[in-house]
């Protein structure tokens, strides 16, 4: 079915986002609008101070917007909640007092909404969709850093959000684990259609991961495009549709960052 029959999981609408330092209120986003679809892989794509964190704060319910609004199957943002769960890019967002599952087991006891042995009983499933059974109960000093992030995924998607926030979960890995991490995330995706809102300075991983790309121009950030790129993977790298693709958000956000 094609998004336009189909009813919006997430609605940002004509968002603008402040917020204040000591000196100066600081626009981050202007007039920002767009609906994520079920099962959508959607990234926001756009240079370092475009406000593309923010809006996934906002998003979370940890800002509020100044103007606009955001809604989540229809009811408005007010807050956090365990319907959006996030995965930042820090290897430190793991209680290194605690094993890998008891992790993971963390905010699905602190819901209150399971019995512990559910609770192991569905954080076990999500380690193992992310290929990490036999880490169960190894803590996270003894894991490298892509493995940490795959923790962080399956404690995210223990959760059953309605949508998984994504802030540059890979940015500080390294390039041959950042591609592997990417290709994992899709094979997840493949198995269970969860819908994400993906984060990310990166033509190529925005390209690589994302079925529709939001482009934001620099600060304060406004929608510049949105783009479709759901037939790409990095077996596609080779392919003229790929590289016209890069190109072509490349010259978005160059364009517009050479007229200041």
């Amino acid at each position: 079915m094609s998004a336009s029959l189909r009813a919006p999981l997430l609605q940002v609408a004509d968002v603008t986002l402040q917020y204040k330092t000591r000196d100066v209120q600081v626009t981050a986003t202007r007039g920002v609008g767009f609906d994520v679809y079920p099962a959508d892989r959607f990234v926001l794509l756009g240079p370092s101070g475009c406000g593309k964190s923010s809006l996934l704060k906002a998003v979370a319910g940890f800002l509020r917007p100044a103007a606009g609004a955001i809604r989540l199957n229809g009811a408005p943002v007010t807050g956090p909640g365990p319907d959006r769960m996030m995965v930042f890019q820090d290897f430190d967002q793991l209680m290194p007092w605690k094993t890998v599952a008891q992790n993971v087991m963390f905010p699905i006891l602190a819901s209150g909404r399971f019995p512990r042995a559910e609770a192991r009983e569905r954080a076990l499933a999500a380690i193992g969709k992310v290929k990490l059974t036999k880490f169960a109960d190894v803590y996270p000093h003894m894991l490298s850093g892509g493995m940490k992030q795959r923790v962080a995924i399956a404690r995210a998607m223990a959760m059953e959000p309605a949508i998984l926030l994504m802030d540059e979960p890979f940015a500080a890995l390294d390039a041959l684990t950042r591609r592997q991490m990417q290709d994992e995330l899709l094979s997840l995706w493949d198995d269970t259609r969860f819908t994400v809102l993906f984060v990310t300075h990166s033509i190529e991983e925005a390209v690589v991961v994302g079925s529709r790309i939001l482009v934001l121009s620099p600060h304060p950030g406004r929608v510049k495009a949105e783009l479709n790129a759901h037939a790409f993977g990095h077996q596609h790298h080779a392919d003229a549709e790929f590289a016209a693709l890069t190109r072509r958000i490349h010259t978005m956000l160059f364009a517009e960052a050479g007229h200041g």
